[in-house]
């Protein structure tokens, strides 16, 4: 069970190429565009790191020990911060088919204390599939029913979670309950939806553990120890987000006056997908949003097919802080710098799509001050391709770093395509 045996985090039947050890060097990628990830571009530059962290990124003229440092001649190329995927269960799952791999669900409704990096696979052969479209760090995130369990920001490179793992339990999951649910219909393989009679149990349910927990947080020295009630502390003194799964406009409006009613800090929407209704609301609130991903239908079938494309646009317009990401789909979540280029062309620029999965995205999860942008002092988190990264046609991610560490951008699917390209090229 998710966080609990932690079943992937010792997978001994995965393949995979060793993690990047240490740097031993000092290097200095040159005659790159450097794309810092606030929206300043720099033509003709240069950025070093050493120890893992960036001590310099400028223009040509920057200067830098020459004699002990590695250069690479990077001309031409362009040179990104480490994309940032959020709410996604890359890692947990393998096969959705095969149970053994699938560590994504806890059992249960109210689960706050399951702890998603525990069942975090650093050898899961998707991994490498996405660091190769230039994705350096994911959100693990459990899913469940309506409080899922704690997130943990891991880095794509790592002989295990303790090494993978950026940031632990940075928040806390709730499934905000709905007026309406989804059901199979098994005949037609079809979802119907139908009215959710047990909505007013479960908010009862809901805040139940909400006055547990404020109650739990007041006793200095709790005996004995409620490991719920402990996972839950954090969101109450800021040091832990409450991220909430909502898409209608009506229920982002609850939910988000339920958690400030109990004294929530820091809170986050997902999904999000009527979010422009109440986006003066977020404003207001200091609320940010991970929009789903924009490749779908808009929700209801008299909005503008092109909704989903413009709302990251929409909503910073608006003044709302905006993530994006693959919400839920593991190994999709590679194609999330094309999902940023889609939104480019809906009206939003270049250097601002990228935000959305970069400086947008790290500030949401509480890790700006390390990763998210090219700045010195920062990890150095980064990759280089050869032409824009947000464009399929041109992205193509020749190396790539993690906290200076050298990622080897082989995996199963290019060893694959050399084997059969070997067979049948003969």
């Amino acid at each position: 069970m998710l966080g609990g045996l932690g079943f992937l985090g010792n997978s001994s039947y995965a393949q995979n190429q060793a993690p990047g050890g240490p740097q031993g060097k000092a290097i200095a990628l040159t005659g790159a565009t450097i794309h810092v990830g606030n929206g300043q571009v720099i033509s003709n530059g240069t950025i070093v790191f050493d120890k893992g962290k960036i001590t310099a990124v400028g223009d040509a003229s920057t200067n830098f020990d020459k004699t002990n440092t590695e250069i690479i001649n990077v001309s031409g190329k362009h040179v990104y911060p480490g994309l940032i995927s959020p709410a996604n269960q890359l890692g947990m799952v393998e096969i959705s088919a095969v149970r053994a791999t699938d560590d994504q669900t806890e059992v249960g409704a109210i689960n706050p204390h399951v702890r998603s990096l525990i069942a975090y696979n650093t050898d899961s052969e998707l991994i490498p599939t996405v660091r190769g479209n230039g994705i350096l760090l994911t959100q693990a995130t459990p899913l469940g029913d309506i409080i899922t369990g704690m997130s943990s920001v891991m880095q794509l490179d790592g002989w295990n979670w303790e090494d993978a793992v950026l940031k632990k339990d940075d928040g806390v999951h709730l499934n905000w309950v709905g007026y309406f649910k989804r059901e199979l219909n098994v005949e037609t393989f079809t979802f119907i939806q139908k009215k959710n009679d047990k909505r007013d149990e479960q908010l009862r349910e809901i805040d139940k553990t909400f006055n547990d927990a404020i109650a739990y947080a007041q006793i200095k020295n709790p005996f004995p120890v409620n490991v719920k009630m402990e996972a839950m502390k954090g969101l109450f003194d800021g040091s832990k987000n409450l991220y909430i799964g909502a898409d209608y406009a009506k229920e982002i409006l609850e939910a988000v006056q339920f958690a400030k009613s109990k004294g929530v800090k820091k809170i986050v929407i997902i999904g999000g997908e009527e979010s422009l209704s109440v986006a003066d609301f977020l404003k207001e609130n200091s609320i940010p949003i991970i929009v789903n991903t924009t490749h779908r239908l808009p929700n209801r079938p008299d909005d503008d097919t092109d909704l989903p494309y413009k709302l990251p646009q929409l909503l910073s317009q608006k003044g709302v802080l905006v993530g994006l990401g693959y919400i839920g789909l593991n190994w999709r979540t590679r194609n999330l710098p094309f999902l940023a280029g889609t939104v480019a062309g809906y009206g939003m620029s270049k250097e601002d799509a990228l935000k959305l999965i970069t400086s947008n995205t790290a500030k949401i999860l509480g890790i700006d001050e390390v990763v998210g942008t090219l700045e010195k002092g920062k990890h150095a988190t980064l990759v280089v391709s050869e032409g824009d990264l947000l464009d399929m046609r041109t992205a193509k991610v020749e190396q790539a770093f993690i906290q200076g560490k050298k990622v080897d951008l082989d995996d199963k699917q290019k060893r694959l395509y050399r084997k059969y390209a070997e067979k049948y090229g003969k």
